[in-house]
């Protein structure tokens, strides 16, 4: 278990919470998207398409934050913040279709044509939560 995430707090990525990712643009303002989630004990994952906004963004500064809400108590949360530790094409594809299982019940549904999946790994630095 991850010596940052509280053990109190874990079962938040195991739901079907979704994360306001914020990441930050070129002239320093703040990017918010929502993202589905999940914790693998170290590392905080996500997936994205290469090029979208929060994509370029991370590229070119990994800072990040993370606020994540349980669906059942909308006053028991847990913000984290951190870094990139990974950026990976690699089984990008296959953790989509986990995350679209874990949401939705189904196959990925919004794949664009031409598009290219990408994972991130984000270690958490500091976290805050109730």
């Amino acid at each position: 278990m991850s010596h940052v995430i509280p053990d109190g707090l874990v079962d938040l990525f195991n739901k079907k919470s979704f994360a306001h990712l914020a990441t930050l643009m070129p002239d320093g303002r703040p990017q918010v998207t929502p993202v589905w989630i999940e914790f693998d004990g170290r590392y905080v994952l996500f997936n994205t398409a290469v090029g979208r906004q929060k994509d370029r963004n991370l590229v070119r500064d990994g800072r990040v934050a993370l606020s994540i809400t349980d669906p059942e108590n909308p006053y028991r949360y847990i913000e984290v913040r951190g870094h990139v530790a990974e950026r990976t094409e690699e089984g990008a594809d296959a953790h989509i279709e986990h995350m679209a299982q874990k949401y939705l019940g189904t196959p990925y549904p919004y794949r664009q044509p031409g598009e290219r999946r990408v994972l991130f790994k984000i270690e958490p630095e500091s976290v805050t939560g109730m």
